[in-house]
């Protein structure tokens, strides 16, 4: 046991991104022998990152994962298509409402020594953002002042657009702790390649982050983590329904998510003290740099991260064989990390979420949530054409998150409300209503933003697996944003509880739809909103 954790922590501490080459084929010389004579055999990195214009195609590295649960069964193919994490069950907490997120994030950004990464599509300017903001300085004053923890480093990655709108912004509730700080933080704002030239210059402020953003939500402290779908932002932390999981003391996925976010920050324009922004050195310019070479760069420098973790699990896989089973606690939950970058060429989650959808057998449940409902064709193809049953979950018009808006987005529920007609419609015409159903979430004075999905196995009655993160499996998610998000597999009973109470205390405040739904008064779309929903649809 003793042996197979250092060379373990050895493994992981040593070995960073910009080694994975050397130790890819240092590893291959190793243990080509043993494959050939026998041994344990070693999983191929299946081709995922298919080609996309102007991005080159990415293929990533040959890698391998240790002895899996036995319901692996059913999904270790994903460790055929990215890195995949062991760890114990009981080190992952569901938390179920905005002000758990809220505490969870403050308390565990005081108690901080090492690391604090905040990555999210922007910061609120409100007094419950700026008290998070506050926990930060008080952080790394404290970490100034004590020389036995003197080296906490802060990182924050937002959203370009987003995150500069309005004269009091995420970058000004930002500066004063970058100016005060400079050594030890770090924010990085990315800006999609797409907004360029005179669309830059033609389309609004308040909607030129329908082009794309940087979208995922990742809040890390030490070698504990936050996924969520959640911003940093009041509604988010009092009453917008949201998903969250905090996974507690694991290092190895800390340090991924770590540098996942360092890579996509080092792709970012850099924050400076006095309100201007850089470029990182060797790094195109996004909007005034060349599409194409931005994006190579961009994908390389972030696909080094996910390559990197794979050759890591391979050495270490290989290295700790003959020590199986003797972990320190039992590792019965599977962590993968999906990432989909489409705009750089990387669509890893959506490979993955596809595969997960074609794979579900008809004796198997899908429960799935998004805040915004608005299906690829590729998704609802899936959904439409399989033989799970289904039941899929979005907001009512009056918890959609633009209801009572003002002009154009004002209509954007209505644009919703229209595209889950259509689909209902579809559902009716194909004869799935006992295997397709549909729910909308309703709650006074509340808005819904959860999304993800609960997958259950034959004979279960509760799930083994979840998806869990930023993705809304809508054209945006797949094809303008960064998204980022969990796939966890689990035998833990408690955290099997967790997810179901999770799913049940969500699905509990929804009603079916039926066809009477969308003949209520108050579910009229304008005939204006009919016609341009469709030309409109990718944007949302």
């Amino acid at each position: 046991m003793a042996a197979s954790m250092s060379w373990r922590r050895l493994a992981y501490s040593v070995y960073s991104p910009a080694l994975a080459g050397v130790f890819t084929r240092i590893a291959d010389r190793l243990f080509r022998a043993r494959d050939k004579g026998g041994g344990s055999s070693v999983l191929l990195l299946a081709p995922l990152l298919a080609k996309a214009q102007p991005a080159q195609e990415r293929v990533s590295s040959p890698a391998g994962a240790r002895g899996a649960p036995s319901l692996n069964g059913h999904f270790r193919w994903m460790s055929e298509h990215v890195p995949a994490f062991r760890v114990n069950g009981a080190r992952i907490h569901v938390l179920t409402s905005p002000d758990q997120f809220y505490q969870t994030l403050k308390a565990r950004v005081r108690t901080a020594k090492r690391r604090v990464v905040l990555a999210s599509l922007y910061l609120g300017t409100g007094q419950l953002e700026q008290d998070l903001v506050d926990c930060m300085q008080e952080a790394l004053q404290s970490s100034q002042e004590n020389s036995h923890h003197p080296g906490l480093k802060v990182s924050v990655l937002l959203d370009y657009t987003r995150g500069s709108r309005g004269q009091l912004n995420s970058r000004t509730m930002l500066l004063p702790l970058l100016r005060r700080f400079n050594s030890q933080m770090r924010v990085s704002l990315y800006h999609t390649p797409d907004l360029r030239g005179l669309l830059r210059l033609l389309v609004p402020q308040r909607f030129n982050e329908t082009i794309g953003v940087q979208h995922i939500k990742v809040y890390l402290f030490d070698d504990s983590l936050v996924i969520s779908g959640a911003n940093l932002s009041d509604s988010y932390f009092t009453n917008r329904q949201d998903r969250y999981v905090l996974l507690e003391n694991c290092p190895e996925l800390a340090d991924f998510f770590s540098e996942l976010v360092d890579a996509v920050g080092d792709a970012s324009l850099q924050l400076q003290p006095d309100d201007s922004v850089t470029v990182q050195e060797d790094m195109v310019h996004p909007y005034k740099g060349d599409r194409r070479d931005f994006s190579a760069v961009a994908s390389r420098r972030i696909m080094e991260v996910v390559d990197a973790a794979h050759a890591r699990q391979r050495l270490v896989g290989q290295l700790s064989e003959e020590e199986e089973g003797e972990e320190e606690e039992e590792e019965d939950t599977w962590v993968f990390p999906l990432v989909q970058m489409k705009p750089l060429g990387i669509q890893v989650d959506e490979r993955v979420t596809q595969r997960l959808l074609s794979d579900a057998a008809p004796d198997s449940s899908v429960f799935l949530t998004s805040g915004y409902f608005n299906l690829t064709r590729a998704y609802m193809r899936l959904v439409l054409g399989g033989g799970a049953r289904y039941r899929i979950l979005t907001a009512s018009p009056e918890v959609n998150g633009f209801f009572g808006a003002k002009g154009v987005a004002g209509a954007i529920p209505d644009a919703y409300t229209h595209i889950a007609a259509q689909f209902y419609e579809r559902v009716c015409r194909l004869g799935q209503r006992d295997r397709v159903h549909l729910h909308e979430y309703h709650r006074p004075k509340w808005t819904f933003h959860a999304k993800g999905l609960w997958y259950y196995l034959q004979g279960q009655d509760q799930p083994c697996l979840t998806l869990i993160g930023s993705p809304n499996f809508g054209y945006r998610s797949v094809h303008r944003d960064l998204e980022a998000q969990v796939a966890i597999v689990t035998e833990n009973e408690e955290l099997k509880r967790q997810l179901q109470e999770e799913q049940e205390m969500l699905y509990q405040r929804s009603s079916e739809v039926s066809r009477s739904t969308f003949l209520q008064s108050d579910r009229h779309v304008k005939l204006w909103v009919r016609l341009i929903t469709p030309l409109i649809k990718n944007f949302f």
